[in-house]
């Protein structure tokens, strides 16, 4: 009998699988706890092959986009997986969107499936019935009770199916298929939907891995939304893969994680700035034992470097890492070490393992030290494109590289800093907002003229969207008024925190607006 060596289930190397080999290597070790849920990692394993066998038996098949809109839960981590075990392509949604933003990203990516918690419900149906093609639904459990809204297919009867009758289909696809959809508003009104595979994904677990020092004998507390891909793919996924115990909570409020981490005796934990900062300015702050913290991370904006000092003063036991990426590169791309927090302050780091990165100008040859280009990279861990957008997507590859959006500086040791968006993106308490959708909306406004969006240093938000205002002959707006109306068309995160009048907004002579010009002049507008 000849032995089939071509065979694919012989190198397969997916999500589903690094869940499998975890469960074989370690079926008895707790490996998701959310709320009073407790699954081992063996546990879990069946749950996400019953889940994939139950959904498979509703008719979602190999290829199929099922979108999520749901807080984090253990419901969440399983869904994750079962997706990735048929062979499914996941398209999480944001769920701080209103209905009409979710809807376009429903819309858009074909889903025709939609999982929410009970707490979401009310917005998935809202958004669905947009012009979507979703005519199912999926209630996913949540961390704290609840139960499956008339007309969804439910959670726990799909993790009962019986494999006998209903048996998970065996995989025929590879590393080389799609995992995920994940939208990014990236620099432009409309998002872009990111296409990354399971390879890209799994190689930039590695890089996470290595560079942040991740273990097996860690508990990691996942506390950012599961719909980003900082939580998703550089902390659990990386946590499925080694088997680190993965402590789940969808309430990332000092009140919530102080006590997690002394229940737990967390090791591992991710916060953007904003997030640290409420930490470390809670009255709970002193009332919990925090020294089972070894490893802190941050990302999504710079820490300011009291903040910083503050940290390493009062959990001197836990070094501290700082991720830069974005959603295209899966999305970790360069790492401040913990040697460097202080040395280097306000550094992305260097690149990781499985990525290379340079700053480059206009022409594509790479920017002397001190002076300004955009960052570009080569990387496994790309997206393959965007999706149905083959016009951006080329332009994000030109010249063989992938360009970032960012515009960034090197130092003489080959240290990155990002100091601008090079498309005006503005990142508030963690979330991407584009600025240019921001005016549209303002421009709406009766009485506005003209209209800059920018972001300014603020003590809690790290940078807020505010508003610069033109008002047009005889208008009397005030600020109440125009972020009233930002709020009855955009998310809550996309809403202006504050807003400037003025007479005029500076431009150069071919028309151009100077957005750094006006961040330089109102920096002080929340305060030093």
């Amino acid at each position: 009998m000849t032995q089939d060596l071509a065979h694919p289930a012989l190198r397969r190397q997916t999500l589903s699988d690094l869940l499998h080999r975890t469960a074989k290597r370690l079926p008895h070790k707790p490996g998701i706890v959310c709320g009073a849920t407790t699954w081992t990692w063996g546990q879990f394993d069946a749950v996400v092959t019953r889940l994939a066998a139950g959904l498979h038996a509703q008719g979602v098949a190999q290829g199929e986009h099922v979108g999520v809109l749901s807080r984090n839960s253990h419901g969440f981590a399983a869904l994750r997986f079962a997706l990735a075990r048929l062979g499914a392509v996941m398209v999480p949604v944001n769920f701080m969107l209103n209905a009409d933003e979710a809807a376009y990203i429903l819309r858009h990516a074909g889903v025709k499936l939609l999982a929410v918690d009970s707490g979401l419900h009310a917005l998935g149906r809202d958004a669905a019935a947009k012009d979507t093609q979703i005519s199912r639904f999926l209630w996913l459990p949540s961390e704290d009770p609840s139960t499956c809204p008339e007309g969804c297919l439910d959670f726990h009867a799909l993790i009962q199916t019986d494999l006998a009758t209903h048996p998970c289909p065996e995989p025929t696809f590879n590393s080389h298929h799609l995992l995920q959809i994940v939208y990014t508003s990236g620099t432009e009104s409309l998002p872009k939907g990111a296409m990354l595979t399971h390879g890209a994904v799994i190689d930039q677990y590695v890089s996470c891995i290595i560079e942040g020092e991740m273990a097996e004998g860690d508990t990691v507390l996942h506390a950012l939304p599961l719909y980003h891909c900082a939580q998703l793919d550089v902390f659990l996924g990386p946590s499925v893969y080694l088997g680190s115990t993965s402590i789940i909570t969808s309430k990332p409020t000092p009140e919530n994680l102080l006590p997690l981490v002394e229940k737990h005796r967390v090791s591992q934990f991710f916060l953007p700035p904003t997030v640290w900062i409420a930490v470390l300015r809670s009255p709970l702050f002193s009332q919990h034992d925090l020294s089972s913290l070894r490893k802190g991370y941050y990302g999504a904006s710079i820490m300011p470097v009291a903040v910083m000092q503050e940290l390493i003063e009062r959990i001197p036991q836990m070094r501290i890492w700082n991720f830069y990426g974005q959603t295209e590169i899966a999305p970790l791309a360069t790492v401040l070490k913990p040697e460097d927090q202080l040395r280097k302050p306000g550094s992305a780091g260097k690149p990781a393992i499985n990525v290379e990165t340079r700053v480059v100008d206009d022409q594509m040859n790479d920017v002397a030290v001190g002076e300004i280009g955009e960052i570009v990279h080569r990387s496994p861990q790309l997206l393959l494109g965007y999706f149905h957008d083959p016009e951006r997507t080329a332009a994000a590859f030109a010249g063989g590289w992938f360009h970032s959006g960012d515009l960034a500086v090197v130092d003489d040791e080959g240290y990155i800093s990002v100091v601008d968006r090079k498309k005006d993106m503005i990142k508030t308490g963690g979330e991407n907002v584009a600025s240019r959708e921001v005016e549209e909306a303002l421009y709406r406004l009766a009485g506005v003229s003209e209209v800059a969006v920018i972001g300014l240093p603020h003590p809690r938000w790290i940078e807020a969207v505010t508003a610069v205002v033109v008002q047009k002959p005889d208008a009397r707006l005030d600020e109440a008024q125009v972020i009233a109306h930002c709020a009855s068309q955009l998310a809550h995160f996309k809403t202006p925190k504050g807003v400037v009048f003025v007479d005029s907004l500076p431009k150069n002579p071919s028309g151009k607006l100077l957005k750094r010009e006006l961040r330089l002049r109102f920096e002080a507008h929340y305060g030093p």
